[in-house]
């Protein structure tokens, strides 16, 4: 059972960064296609970046050259670098680990752009 935990989220200024981190239990790293996924209130959860186990990179239109998906398979950790964020980018963001097991989520945390 794979299990995933995120921390990094809170409430940041527009044009401000966050680093968000997703440690992974149960698995290694390196044998899961992981990504992440964002909630905003009233809305679908949408992709926000994905990282597969060769580490080829998909980003959401919406996030391109602003967020950086990165993993560290010794570390079993996956990061998700936010930077210029913007109000739009208020959501409760999911890290998720897509294994032969099935797919699994994290609990999600909050992220809240506001001046």
């Amino acid at each position: 059972q794979v299990q995933l935990v995120e921390s990094g989220g809170g409430l940041v200024q527009p044009g401000g960064s966050l680093r968000l981190s997703c440690a992974v239990s149960g698995s290694s790293l390196s044998s899961l296609l992981m990504g992440w996924y964002r909630q905003a209130p009233g809305k679908q959860r949408d992709l926000v970046a994905t990282i597969t186990i060769g580490g080829s990179i998909n980003y959401a239109d919406s996030v391109k050259g602003r967020f950086t998906i990165s993993r560290d398979n010794a570390k079993n950790m996956m990061y998700l670098q936010m930077n210029s964020l913007k109000p739009e980018d208020t959501a409760v963001y999911y890290c998720k680990a897509d294994s032969l097991q099935g797919d699994f989520w994290g609990q999600g945390m909050q992220v809240t752009v506001s001046s």
